[in-house]
């Protein structure tokens, strides 16, 4: 027994969970709000139907007494005939609609009385009705603002764990950038400087070849005479006829 009670308590408590994550209040206060005015139409039905009953009871209770006046009249006429026995049937018949009538009435009472009762409850219940639909509406209303705020914390939340990762990725781009734009500057000092401006080896067009070329061989010309100067100026003259 005291496992199938613990076993009974989880399944309950599992069906309450449930019940909670899909039950939505907006729809549980309309459908409370429906089941409210159904009362009410209800009530109202009631009120109508007793009314109703009771002017049908009205309008016999005035039938009544107009065949009682009816029968008054028949039973003076019948002693103006001199028919007694007649008068005395009529005025029977008269005892009984007065009796009739007096039933009549009594309903009539008593049905006005329950009219006022069901009156007072219709009364009643429409403004508790009208109460419930204005806290329903106010309850929607906040539960629609909670959603909301739920909503923004998150997106906020999400946000602010996305911005983190942001946050890494442009610090790696900006020491990048500082990293890029130090490199530039060095580049442009080196230029400033006259370092990168190293001559062209092997390059250039046919003419400025052929042109560095002449310039190299005339330069190779003009070292050779002055050393073929230097040379000939220091030479030893040689000794004439042989002499040593």
């Amino acid at each position: 027994m005291g496992m199938l009670s613990r076993m009974s308590t989880v399944v309950k408590a599992k069906m309450n969970r449930i019940i909670d994550n899909a039950e939505n209040p907006q729809e549980t206060l309309d459908y409370a709000y429906e089941k409210q005015l159904e009362m009410l139409r209800d009530v109202k039905r009631g009120v109508v139907e007793m009314v109703t009953a009771k002017r049908r009871l009205e309008l016999q209770a005035q039938k009544a007494r107009g065949n009682i006046s009816k029968l008054d009249d028949q039973a003076r006429k019948a002693l103006e005939m001199g028919r007694e026995d007649l008068a005395r049937v009529a005025l029977e018949r008269k005892q009984t609609g007065l009796m009739e009538v007096d039933g009549l009435d009594l309903q009539i009472t008593d049905m006005q009385h329950e009219q006022e009762k069901l009156t007072a409850a219709e009364q009643r219940l429409h403004a508790k009705v009208q109460a419930f639909r204005s806290k329903k509406e106010v309850i929607k209303a906040q539960y629609t603002a909670a959603q909301a705020q739920v909503r923004i914390g998150s997106a906020l939340s999400g946000l602010s764990e996305e911005m983190g990762d942001v946050g890494l990725a442009v610090e790696r781009a900006e020491q990048k950038t500082e990293s890029m734009r130090a490199r530039a500057g060095a580049i442009d000092e080196l230029a400033d400087s006259g370092v990168l401006d190293t001559p062209m080896l092997g390059g250039g067009d046919a003419l400025d070849r052929e042109l560095n070329q002449l310039s190299a061989s005339a330069g190779v010309e003009s070292e050779l005479a002055a050393l073929k100067a230097s040379v000939g100026g220091s030479e030893p003259k040689q000794l004439s006829g042989g002499q040593s």
